[in-house]
Order: C-alpha cells, then structure tokens, then sequence
C-alpha cells in the first residue's frame, strides 16, 4: 500500500503482457530519470486471469530493450486490494474501462481514479490498441503512444 507520501499507479490490460506491463516500463524509466521513483508506486495488472504468472510478450521485450528498458515483471490479475491501495488505475481500452468499474462496484470501498491512460495522449488518441494480434510495428506504436501518456500523467502529477 501507498505511504501518505507516495503516489501509486497501476497500468492495467487484458492479459498484463502486452500494453500494461510496457506502460509500467516505461513510467518506471521516467520517474527515475526524473529522480521520483522512489516517489511511486508502480505496477501492472490485468482484467483477465489468462497470463499469470507470464513474462510480457517477447515482442514487447525486443521492443522495449530497442529503447534501453529492462523489465521482470511476472503478469498478474488485479484484486480488490489494488482499488484500495493505488491512487490511480490507468487502463488501455473501453473493455478494460468497463471492466474495472465493474469489480470497484462490486468490490465496494475503491478508492483508485479509475482512467483510460490515453486520455492523457496529447495527440487525443484514448484508445491504446492491443498488439497482441500485431507485428513489431503494432508494439513500437503501443510504446510511442505509451511514451507520451506516461509523461503527460507524470507532468500532471509532479
């Protein structure tokens, strides 16, 4: 759980080995160049039970470690704890949107802001498409897109 001194996010998708752990990467990467990631609580979960306990997709890996980050997370499923425990819940799709403030209802008590994280695209793209289906092209476009919400999230919350 978060100090009363830290922020928390937690990126979440389908699966959490796609868009939701690169989002984690890369935050993660920012905040420590900004000298706050001992400021944050950072993580990524998925919707779905499909993955747990998975690496990321390997073409999630090549395409992060083409731009100089490393990753270890292991996917999980989100949980009631997490809508108590993080401050923000920054998802990729509608699906992932609709799901979530499904379990907060039902769950009860959440506390989290539960948002797309391309609504802080400053290109206006809210959706960040899942590349699973895709090519490596489909991850760098994931990665650019996830590039510029987490910094634009990141400037709104320093």
């Amino acid at each position: 759980m978060a100090s009363t001194n830290t922020k928390s996010v937690l990126f979440v998708c389908l699966g959490n080995i796609c868009r939701s752990p690169i989002a984690e990467a890369i935050f993660r990467k920012m905040a420590t160049g900004a000298g706050m990631v001992d400021k944050w609580l950072i993580d990524s979960g998925a919707t779905s039970d499909w993955n747990i306990g998975s690496l990321p997709d390997a073409r999630g890996l090549v395409c992060l470690r083409s731009h100089g980050i490393e990753t270890s997370h292991r996917a999980r499923q989100v949980t009631k704890e997490d809508f108590m425990s993080f401050e923000y819940i920054l998802c990729m799709d509608e699906n992932n949107l609709s799901e979530l403030n499904r379990k907060a209802k039902v769950w009860k008590n959440s506390t989290a802001k539960i948002e797309l994280l391309g609504s802080y695209d400053p290109q206006n793209q809210r959706i960040i498409k899942d590349p699973y289906y895709g090519s490596a092209e489909d991850f760098e476009k994931v990665y650019e897109q996830c590039c510029r919400c987490c910094q634009a999230f990141l400037e709104a919350n320093t």
